[in-house]
């Protein structure tokens, strides 16, 4: 695969320069809001989203400073009172601990998050973004930051709307929504609607405007730290690098459920630690995948490295050249902008389908969505994982507590069927067909007990297909074997790996058993069941002394 893929030139050229644009105001937003000031902003989305993009693994992300990152920043910021050097010493830290995780190879464990978290997230960013641009739609800003002010600022700026910034908007987004794609192959639908809403805030006047765009080149910043910040430095380091991760590759994430790619996690945390980096040590806000701005670059036709790294360029070229001309464009045309890619992020496809499928993926992803929108993004994903672990441990338990008895009609082999029917209900199979999950493992000693009642004699635990067991797996056998025990049943152990029976050995699980308990095949097993139901009679409490428990 080549470095550098120039198949998509014009697409990756025209998906830069709009997300640029639309990162723009984005920027110097962020950068206000962290207190390190809108050009430290502006430069965290030229530096990570040039270098992120060059290095990284994901072809059409777009990286720079997000909401996640820019809390947690202004939280550094403020808690090392400003300091230049020590909160950019945290922000190189940061970088470093994610190239760190790419080179150990972490990226991969973001695969595991199941689609109904991946959709509520998607969903999330969506609704938010929504929210936060319908106060700007009617030529208001939102009173406040987060979600919940912008939401509660809808009301008044309906009531009193900004005619000439509503009409804008308006316009813009007629234009997002219905732009012939036979001329977005040539211009895509966000940077004619920003072009032509541009051009009529110009004739005429009375919506508001990006206004002032700060210029000029970073300065370099030489990292420090002092014995009494180290620990404040660090934390902050490992707590930027973790959010920046999770933030990146959920992102990832979404970008490849777009393009039908599949992202390389590792190498995006190279690149992703990489800019976080460069943009340390100049003075500029750390960032990590943004979603929206990915999305937009998608639908404008980015698909490759060189979109991200355009679009790094074009805000460059506002930060030295073009500041007059981005200063006149007006946010009710960014909104506009904004509001068709919330729209578009929202997983409308599972949406209209979900009722139809498992009601309990539909209920996590409403839990998702709701946390997205009303906490934070890593908490909803924590969330939203964890619920979904738990859920799946469960019904994996049912279904392994549910198959664990073997009955007679279940077994292939003929001979081994007729010597298992021959002692009717005196001899109990139970034949653990894989792995053994710890949810599985809890109910185990139960169900053995309740299923294996007076009349049993003989219990054969069949490990053939258990490649391996954990402690949780381990203790629930040492339950079965202490109740066969009490119970005077005799226990067979059958098909143990090397592996398993190590663990059982090494954690003294079956240490009351003797080789005679052992068997590598269950015909072999049967057998013997056979042989101790003979000998022990009518009485099935006699069966210990055939072949004792010892």
């Amino acid at each position: 695969m080549k470095f550098l893929d120039t198949s998509n030139m014009r697409g990756d050229v025209m998906g830069g320069i709009t997300a640029g644009i639309v990162a723009l105001p984005l920027a110097l937003a962020f950068g206000e809001a962290s207190g390190a000031g809108p050009i430290a902003g502006l430069y965290g989305a030229i530096i990570v989203g040039f270098f992120a993009a060059l290095f990284g693994g994901t072809g059409s992300q777009i990286s720079g400073p997000t909401g996640p990152m820019v809390v947690v920043f202004a939280g550094v910021f403020a808690s090392l009172s400003g300091e230049p050097a020590l909160v950019f010493a945290a922000v190189v830290l940061a970088g470093i601990l994610q190239i760190l995780f790419g080179v150990f190879k972490l990226g991969q464990f973001i695969r595991l998050v199941p689609y109904p978290v991946v959709s509520g997230f998607m969903s999330g960013i969506g609704v938010i973004i929504i929210a936060l641009q319908l106060a700007r739609l009617f030529g208001h800003e939102p009173e406040g930051s987060g979600t919940i002010p912008a939401i509660a600022s809808i009301p008044g700026a309906v009531m009193d709307p900004n005619m000439v910034a509503l009409a804008i908007g308006l316009l813009t987004l007629a234009t997002v929504f219905f732009w012939p794609k036979s001329l977005g192959k040539w211009i895509p639908a966000p940077l004619a609607a920003l072009v032509f809403a541009t051009i009529i805030s110009v004739v005429v006047s009375g919506a508001p405007i990006l206004g002032d765009v700060p210029t000029g080149l970073p300065s370099f910043i030489m990292p420090a730290f002092s014995n009494d910040t180290i620990f404040v430095v660090l934390e902050a380091a490992v707590l930027l690098a973790l959010l920046g991760a999770i933030d990146s590759l959920l992102t990832s994430l979404v970008a490849d459920n777009m393009t039908r790619t599949r992202h390389d996690s590792n190498k995006e945390l190279v690149g992703q630690g990489i800019g976080n980096t460069v943009a340390g040590l100049f003075g500029a806000v750390p960032g990590a995948g943004a979603t929206m701005r990915t999305v937009v670059n998608i639908r404008s036709g980015g698909m490759f490295k060189i979109s991200g790294m355009v679009h790094g360029l074009v805000l460059l070229a506002v930060a030295l050249v073009l500041a007059p001309v981005a200063s006149l464009i007006p946010h009710a045309a960014l909104a506009g902008i904004l509001i068709k890619v919330g729209y578009d992020i929202i997983d409308w496809t599972y949406l209209k389908r979900a009722h139809k499928g498992p009601r309990w993926d539909l209920a996590l992803m409403a839990v998702v969505l709701g946390l997205t929108v009303f906490v934070d993004l890593i908490t909803a994903v924590a969330v939203g994982v964890v619920l979904a672990a738990l859920a799946f441990i469960k019904q994996l338990s049912e279904q392994q507590i549910k198959n664990l008895e073997l009955h007679e009609r279940e077994v292939g082999d003929p001979e081994e069927r007729a010597l298992l029917k021959s002692m009717s209900n005196r001899v109990s199979v139970f034949d653990f067909g894989g792995p053994l999950s710890f949810g599985a493992a809890a109910d185990l000693g139960h169900h053995v007990r309740e299923k294996a009642d007076g009349e049993t004699a003989v219990l054969i635990l069949d490990f053939s297909r258990v490649p391996f067991l954990d402690l949780s797996a381990a203790k629930a056998v040492e339950t079965i074997v202490d109740d066969a025990k009490h119970a005077g049943k005799t226990l067979f152990l059958v098909g143990a790996s090397e592996k398993v029976r190590s663990v059982l050995d090494g954690l003294g699980v079956a240490g009351s058993l003797s080789e005679g308990h052992w068997f590598n095949t269950r015909m072999l097993a049967l057998t013997a069941a056979a042989d101790v139901v003979g000998k022990s009679g009518d009485h099935p409490g006699n069966a210990a002394s055939a072949v004792p428990a010892e």
